[in-house]
Formats: C-alpha cells, sequence, structure tokens
C-alpha cells in the first residue's frame, strides 16, 4: 500500500482545508515545487495535487504551480478539481501528469466521463467524495442522492479501474479515517480504491494495511504530514510491511 501526500493548491500556494471550507485554509508554503521534492525524498510514490481553486470555479486555475510539481518530482502525480471537458483533461495530461480525477462531472455527465475513458483509458480516476455516505459534488457545496457505493458499482460498470475516496466530514479534521466505508467501497467492488480524509497517524495506516487484500492500495494525507502528526517516511515503511 502507498502513503500519498496531498498538495492542494490555492492562489498558487500549498494549503489545507478543513472539511473543503476555503474560509478555513491554512498556508503551509508559496513553494509547490519545493514541497514535493520533500515529499519525495521522503519516500513517497505518487504524489495527489487538487486545484481547490479550479474546484469552486468548474475549470483549471492554478496550472503553473501544476506544472512546476511536476517538472519537480520523478514520481507520477495525480491531478483533481475543476476538471469537467475533454479538453480540460487533456491540458492536464501535457502538464505531464499521470492520473486525471474526475469528480462533478462524473457524477453529473457520465457520458463524459465514458468519453474519457474511451480516449485517455487508465489516465482516468474518479473521485468519490462522500458526506454521510452520499456523493457530493461542485467543489463538495453540493451533496446528490447517490450513495458512494452505487456510484463505485456504476464507475466499475463503466469501466473505471480506480477511484479515490474521501469522507469530507473528516477530510483536514484528523479524526481517522472511515474505513467501515472504505471497506464497504472495497468488499463490494473490484475497484483499486485509495483512501482520503482524516489519516492522522501510524495507527491510521495499519488500519487502512489490514484493508490492502480487500483492494484499498492507498491513503492519502494531507494536514497530518504539514503539522507533523504523521512522519512521512515512518508511514511510508509501515504501509509497504517493513516495520
Amino acid at each position: 500500500m502507498m502513503v500519498i501526500p496531498a498538495i492542494d493548491l490555492s492562489e498558487g500556494q500549498v494549503v489545507r482545508l478543513e472539511r473543503g471550507d476555503m474560509s478555513r485554509r491554512t498556508v503551509y508554503s508559496d513553494d509547490p515545487a519545493e514541497m514535493a521534492r520533500r515529499w519525495q525524498e521522503e519516500g513517497a510514490e505518487r504524489l495527489h495535487v487538487v486545484d481547490l481553486d479550479g474546484a469552486m470555479q468548474g475549470r483549471p486555475v492554478n496550472l503553473d504551480a501544476i506544472k512546476r510539481i511536476v517538472d519537480a518530482a520523478d514520481i507520477p502525480v495525480d491531478l483533481g478539481g475543476g476538471l469537467r471537458t475533454l479538453d480540460d483533461i487533456q491540458q492536464a495530461l501535457d502538464l505531464g501528469v499521470r492520473w486525471v480525477l474526475l469528480g462533478t462531472s462524473a457524477v453529473g455527465s457520465p457520458e463524459t466521463l465514458q468519453a474519457a475513458l474511451h480516449r485517455f483509458g487508465d489516465a482516468i480516476s474518479v473521485s468519490i467524495d462522500a458526506r454521510d455516505g452520499r456523493v457530493a459534488i461542485e467543489g463538495w457545496v453540493e451533496t446528490s442522492e447517490m450513495t458512494a457505493l452505487e456510484f463505485a458499482l456504476s464507475l466499475q460498470q463503466m469501466g473505471v479501474r480506480e477511484v479515490v475516496h474521501t469522507d469530507i466530514k473528516r477530510d483536514g479534521m484528523l479524526t481517522g479515517p472511515n474505513l467501515a466505508a472504505l471497506r464497504e467501497l472495497a468488499e463490494n467492488t473490484d475497484l483499486r480504491v485509495i483512501a482520503a480524509g482524516g489519516v492522522k497517524s501510524l495507527d491510521d495506516i495499519r488500519a487502512l494495511k489490514e484493508l490492502e487484500p480487500l483492494g484499498v492500495v492507498g491513503a492519502i494525507t494531507g494536514r497530518a504530514i504539514y503539522t507533523g502528526d504523521l512522519n512521512l517516511r515512518e508511514a511510508v515503511r509501515v504501509a509497504a510491511g517493513r516495520t
């Protein structure tokens, strides 16, 4: 299992939000590229980048910062936030991003998702952002009627191979991951599941690693590694089964 550092971008800065609330924002760095290099040096094998401004505006915004991250890192980068069209996806991939994470567009426009899968194949992943078990869209502002599992099953049927599941209420709150929701997804689908939201400690990494045989292949962590609550080097070792 991988531990994947999150680099959330707003106005070109590395920030973290609490529960996706832009008014509850903490700035951790003015240099996204340096942050990418730091996490790679500490053992990360993949980076999770989110264009927060893009998610709110419905179009890519922090392209310069994203390009600097991709150029600075020798490990693959996935990108989410504001990618609603095939042109948006192509633009991201042209920057050197390895995976594009679709969220709102995957929920509201299945035809766009199907076209993206046809055109870009396994470069397409999907974010399942859930609040109280139901899928949230539009930068987490709105909640749909669809459950996370229903959405996951529909994605699998369409040919999606990997999803990132975020429990919005736990995101940025250091409250631990939603293990029950992750287990439900992993047990009932054949998807590669990446956990996000609330990962704060080595015990959380150990608990998630127990779900690895079911298909939980990664854990995204953000606030905990920025505050020092979680040591990334140690977390990578635990996730790899080296300690």
